[in-house]
């Protein structure tokens, strides 16, 4: 169904091929995830897919790429749009009309597909994708994660035989995405359709995969076979592989089931550890930098936010967890002072923010928002990390250090509309975090980055709150909480219902639990690394 054959692309003015000599196919029928780090070219391959690159990007694709017989070269996009499907990654950047009935039905109307026919399959994905609630609802009004599922919902609705996805989960809780993998499994295994995701949370995605290409990125060939044949070859790998590794189990497991199968007596050997032995060291929370007292926010007859009351002290950080639509974002924007309560307060260091003028607000809170290209403006990576600089009166390189810390070796003269979304998200959180304000608001910091800069922002954001800061993030990566976060506070219809220490409040949940958690429950591990610090306890492994 889908053919590339020793496909290489080059941007106009890149210095080197971003894809070199792909070569793969994917049978009809298929799920094939493509993995890499941040940059690798991941969106490139997918784009290419149904010709938007070379076609629309630019640049040279040399080889073929074949989708269900025809060439990419041959036909404009417009004519493989009822074969192909693309979601990107930025779903509301594909939108056209304003609600949400309206959009599923825009690409039939397009297609000239039947009204009788058009209103089965509209009912079809809004039962498939738990759209329903929201069918009238105007598309500004939801959630990154209610935009995500129209997003893919509007696509299905005409038909195509190829669905492109690029990071189809990122902005969904964890039981949102199980429920869209869930009906892209259906698709796959009732229907026939080969579906194509990049993704970086593999963790969600692995056990779905019957293939993996793997893109390294820096012009080395791409890697590709089963799950297992890939994770063999390649330090790239969700938490449940991590721990096989680490285990010595054989076969690797790739899903949770298959992993607690054989955890019994690993379970045992750890059963008597002292949690101190694995127990990261909690931030010493400090004097309260923000604070908000009987929050109420609405947005027209939808309730956000109800009565809310929550403090956050300097050097801890607190994870913002819930489903999709539960308030976290909006809470963010109202300690940043972006909305105005609708009833009570809110206070960071003392002033409202909402009364505070742009250049006092960003001296005592940062936010780097879920769109987080909305923070940038210049026409270089060099000309952004030298006006962050000169904005917040640092030293000339404070910026640029801050962005090689999370995401290294993007070229300074490349623009920040050509970065791949992970990239655009590293300089966009190294300009809120380089000015370093007594707090830092983040919104789902971690979508579009591979493990590795995950890895580098929790260093950076632990670095932080050991010096004073406040930290809160706004996040369905369990991992990340998991790895950071000293405080855990669950949000549901806008409000609090859970608030504690984070080991606590995850590892009690069937849905925000990490993977280690739920693999070695009944044990109150949460990462691999406290696994290896425990085996290291009882001496059956050397800390690393």
């Amino acid at each position: 169904m889908i053919r590339f054959e020793h496909v290489t692309i080059t941007y106009p003015e890149a210095e080197a091929p971003t894809l070199v000599d792909v070569s793969f196919e994917v049978p009809e029928g298929e799920l094939c995830l493509v993995v890499g780090v941040t940059g690798s070219g991941k969106s490139t391959l997918l784009r290419a897919v149904n010709g938007l690159v070379p076609r629309f990007s630019g640049g040279v694709l040399a080889g073929s790429v074949v989708i269900d017989g025809k060439s990419t070269a041959d036909l404009p996009p417009r004519d493989l749009a009822d074969v192909v499907g693309v979601v990107g990654q930025d779903p509301a950047a594909g939108f056209v009309t304003d609600y949400v009935e309206d959009e599923l039905a825009y690409a039939m109307e397009n297609l000239g597909v039947a009204p009788e026919i058009m209103r089965r399959r509209v009912e079809d994905i809004l039962d498939l994708l738990g759209l329903h609630e929201i069918r009238y609802r105007p598309l500004a009004s939801l959630s990154g994660g209610q935009q995500q599922r129209v997003a893919i919902g509007a696509v299905l609705t005409a038909g195509p035989r190829v669905l492109v996805l690029d990071e189809p989960t990122s902005a969904l809780d964890p039981a949102a995405a199980e429920e869209v993998l869930a009906a892209l499994t259906r698709l796959v295994h009732d229907l026939g359709i080969t579906v194509l995701i990049a993704e970086h949370r593999l963790e969600r995605v692995v056990q779905y995969a019957d293939r993996i290409v793997m893109v390294p990125g820096d012009g080395r060939p791409v890697i590709v076979g089963t799950p297992a044949e890939v994770f063999g070859q390649s330090s790239v790998a969700p938490p449940v592989v991590e721990l096989g590794r680490l285990a010595g189990w054989s076969p690797l497991p790739l899903s949770v089931r298959d992993a607690r199968r054989l955890a019994g007596p690993l379970r045992e050997r750890l059963a008597e550890v002292e949690l101190s032995a694995f127990r990261r060291t909690p931030g010493v929370a400090g004097d309260v930098v923000a604070i908000t007292d009987g929050l109420q926010a609405s947005y027209g007859p939808v309730t956000a936010l109800r009565g809310i009351e929550l403090q956050f002290r300097a050097g801890e950080v607190v994870a913002l967890m819930g489903r999709n639509g539960a308030g976290k974002s909006t809470l963010l924007n109202h300690l940043v002072g972006l909305r105005e309560p609708a009833s009570g307060t809110v206070r960071v260091m003392g002033a409202e923010p909402h009364r505070l003028s742009a250049h006092d607000v960003v001296r005592v809170a940062g936010l780097v928002p879920q769109d987080s290209g909305v923070l940038l403006y210049h026409d270089t990576v060099a000309a952004e990390c030298s006006a962050s600089d000169r904005d917040a009166g640092l030293i000339a390189g404070t910026t640029r250090s801050v962005l090689d810390q999370i995401v290294p070796d993007i070229k300074a003269t490349a623009h920040p509309r050509d970065l791949s979304e992970g990239q655009r998200l590293g300089l966009a959180l190294s300009i809120v975090l380089a000015s370093e304000p007594p707090l830092l608001l983040l919104d789902e910091p971690t979508r579009g980055l591979d493990y590795g800069a995950k890895q580098r922002l929790v260093e950076v954001l632990g670095r932080l709150a050991a010096e004073g800061h406040a930290v809160v993030i706004a996040t369905h990566d369990v991992e990340v909480v998991a790895a950071v976060a000293d405080r855990c506070v669950v949000l549901a219809e806008g409000e609090v219902v859970s608030d504690g220490p984070a080991r606590d409040v995850v590892i009690h949940s069937p849905v925000f639990a990490p993977q280690v958690a739920k693999i070695l429950a009944p044990l109150p591990l949460l990462t691999v690394h406290e696994v290896e610090l425990a085996l290291a306890a009882v001496g059956d492994l050397p800390i690393s």
